[in-house]
C-alpha cells in the first residue's frame, strides 16, 4: 500500500445545467413548453415576450437573442424611458383627480330620479335557459347528492348514503375493495353493514336504503355489480321470469352468447331465449356512462407541425402560434446593470435568457428537421394513406439526420403533426416490419388497419376467427403473422374475440 500521483486521460460527457434545459424542453410536449416560457418570464427580469414588447414592431426574428448594442446612446434611452414614464404618471395623477372630482351627491339624486325597473321578468324571457350558461355538466356524486337531498331519509340513513356515493367507481358501482398499502398488504374489503355502522344507522336498514338509492337517476347506481345493477333495471321496468332467470343465473352464458346451454337448463325453445336476450341487452351495464367526472377533461390537441403539399413536394412548416416568442429586454438590463450589487445576479440571468431562447430555437428546428426526414420516407403515406405506411425505426431517421436515437424520441414523443391525411403523434410513424410473401415489408400499423377493415366488413352472424382473418391477411395480402399476433393486434385496437362479436338479431 503506497499513495503516489497518477496521470490519467479521460473523455466524459458533462450534463451542465444549460445542456439539462436544452433536453428537458426538447421533450416537452406543446403545452408543457408554454407552462415552462411563462414560468421563465416570471423568474427572469430580463425576459420579455411579445405580449408586453415596447419596441417597434419589425420583420426581424425576436427567436434568437437580441445584442446589447445599440446605434443610440444609453443615457439617451434612459432619458426618453425616464419622459415615457413621467407623461404616464401625470395621467394616472390627472385621472385619479377627476374621479375625486365627481359629485357623488348628484350622481345618486340622478339615479333616484331614473324610472324603477319594471316588475315583470321582460327582459329576462329573451335570455338562453340557465343550463346553457353552467360552465361544466354536473358529475355523478353530484347528482345523486341532489337527489338525496330531495328525498326524505332520516339523518343517519342520508350519511350512510353520503358514504355509498362517496365510494362508487368511474362506473357507477359501489366499490367496497380494501386499499393497498405500501408493503404491499390490503386491508379487508368492506360491507355496506360497516358504511352502515360508520354513519350511526342499524346495519339491518343498509340493504333497504341501499336499494332506494339503486333506483336513483341512473337507474342501477350504486350497484355492488353487473347482476345486481342489471337486476334493479329488470325489476323497475318489469321484466318477466324468464328474463329475470336469465339474469339471476346465466350472464356468463348470456356473455359468451351460449344461447343452447341457458335453453338447456331453463328448458325452454333457443327461440325464447333469443328474444329474453334482445330485450336484456337494452339494460345500460355502466350507469355512469353520461356523466363525466370533472377531473376528466377534454383537450383539443394542437399540433406541433404542418405538413402541406404544395405541387409534387410536401412542406413542414413549425405552428407557432400561442408560443410566445421571447427576446431580452435591453433597458432594463442597461439600467439593471448600472447597479453594482446586483450586476452578479443580472449576469446569471441574461445567460440563462440567452441559453433559454437559443434551447427553444434549437428545439423547433430540431422538429422540423425530424419531421422533414419522416416525410421523405414516408412519403407514400402522405399521398396515398395508411395501407402504405412503411417499417420504420429510430434508427432510421437518427442516421439520417445525425442525431441519437434517444434524441428523435425525445422529438417525436407527444408532438404532433398535421398531414393532408390527419392528424398523428410523431411517434406513430415508427413501426416493426412484417415479412410479405412477394412484396416488401409492411409496417405494423398498416396489419392492424387491415385486420381492423376485415373485422368491420364480415358476418356479424358468422364472424371471421383469429386464424381464419390469418389466412385472410394471407391470401389477399401476402402478409404471413400468426394467430398470436392477430389476437395481440386485435386486442390492442378494442375488438372483441369472435364468439364476442357474433349477434343473432
Amino acid at each position: 500500500m503506497e499513495i503516489k500521483q497518477q496521470i490519467k486521460l479521460s473523455q466524459q460527457l458533462v450534463m451542465t445545467p444549460q445542456l439539462q434545459q436544452a433536453i428537458r424542453l426538447l421533450q416537452l410536449s406543446r403545452l408543457e413548453l408554454i407552462d415552462e416560457i411563462r414560468k421563465e418570464l416570471d423568474a427572469n427580469p430580463v425576459l420579455a415576450d411579445d405580449e408586453i414588447d415596447p419596441r417597434p414592431r419589425d420583420n426581424t426574428d425576436r427567436s434568437s437573442p437580441s445584442p446589447l448594442n445599440s446605434e443610440q446612446p444609453v443615457e439617451e434611452r434612459i432619458g426618453e424611458t425616464e419622459r415615457v414614464e413621467r407623461e404616464v404618471d401625470m395621467t394616472q395623477r390627472a385621472q385619479e383627480k377627476k374621479v375625486q372630482e365627481v359629485d357623488w351627491e348628484q350622481f345618486l339624486e340622478n339615479r333616484t330620479l331614473q324610472a324603477p325597473l319594471p316588475s315583470t321578468r321582460g327582459g329576462f324571457e329573451d335570455l338562453p335557459p340557465i343550463e346553457q350558461n353552467l360552465t361544466r355538466p354536473a358529475n355523478l356524486p353530484e347528482h345523486l347528492m341532489w337527489q338525496l337531498q330531495m328525498s326524505d331519509f332520516s339523518d343517519g340513513e342520508r350519511r350512510f348514503a353520503e358514504l355509498v356515493i362517496g365510494n362508487l367507481d368511474d362506473k357507477g358501482y359501489l366499490d367496497l375493495k380494501g386499499i393497498e398499502r405500501e408493503d404491499g398488504t390490503r386491508t379487508p374489503d368492506l360491507t355496506i353493514e360497516d358504511l352502515a355502522r360508520e354513519a350511526g344507522l342499524d346495519p339491518e336498514d343498509a340493504p333497504d336504503v341501499l336499494r332506494l338509492m339503486q333506483e336513483f337517476d341512473p337507474l342501477g347506481v350504486c350497484s355492488r355489480n353487473l347482476q345486481e345493477c342489471l337486476r334493479v333495471q329488470a325489476e323497475v321496468y318489469g321484466f318477466d321470469e324468464l328474463e329475470m332467470a336469465i339474469v339471476d343465473r346465466h350472464l356468463h352464458n348470456l356473455e359468451k352468447h351460449n344461447y343452447q346451454a341457458i335453453a338447456r337448463d331453463l328448458k325452454i325453445a333457443i327461440e325464447d331465449v333469443y328474444e329474453a336476450a334482445h330485450e336484456i341487452q337494452k339494460l345500460e351495464s355502466r350507469p355512469a356512462r353520461n356523466f363525466t367526472d370533472t377531473d376528466d377533461k377534454t383537450i383539443a390537441i394542437t399540433p406541433d407541425v404542418y405538413v402541406i403539399k404544395d405541387g409534387d413536394r410536401f412542406v413542414v412548416l413549425d405552428n407557432d402560434r400561442g408560443v410566445q416568442r421571447l427576446y431580452i429586454n435591453e433597458s432594463l438590463t442597461r439600467a439593471l446593470l448600472k447597479d453594482p450589487h446586483a450586476k452578479e445576479f443580472i449576469g446569471e440571468k441574461l445567460r440563462n435568457a440567452q441559453w433559454l431562447i437559443r434551447a427553444i430555437e434549437q428545439r423547433r428546428k430540431t422538429i422540423i428537421r425530424v419531421t422533414e426526414c419522416i416525410v421523405d420516407k414516408q412519403r407514400e403515406f402522405f399521398e396515398k394513406g395508411v395501407a402504405y405506411l412503411k417499417p420504420m425505426i429510430l434508427r432510421d431517421v437518427a442516421e439520417t439526420v445525425g442525431m441519437h436515437e434517444s434524441t428523435i424520441s425525445r422529438v417525436t414523443t407527444n408532438k404532433y403533426v398535421h398531414t393532408p391525411q390527419g392528424l398523428f403523434e410523431l411517434k406513430y410513424f415508427f413501426n416493426s416490419s412484417i415479412r410479405r410473401v412477394a412484396d416488401e415489408d409492411i409496417a405494423s400499423e398498416s396489419v392492424k388497419q387491415a385486420i381492423k377493415k376485415i373485422i368491420e366488413e364480415e358476418d356479424k352472424q358468422n364472424p371471421f376467427s383469429d386464424q381464419a382473418i390469418v389466412e385472410m391477411l394471407e391470401k389477399k395480402e401476402g402478409i404471413q403473422i400468426a394467430r398470436r399476433t392477430v389476437a395481440k393486434y386485435r386486442e390492442m385496437l378494442g375488438i372483441l374475440a369472435s364468439s364476442k362479436r357474433k349477434k343473432l338479431f
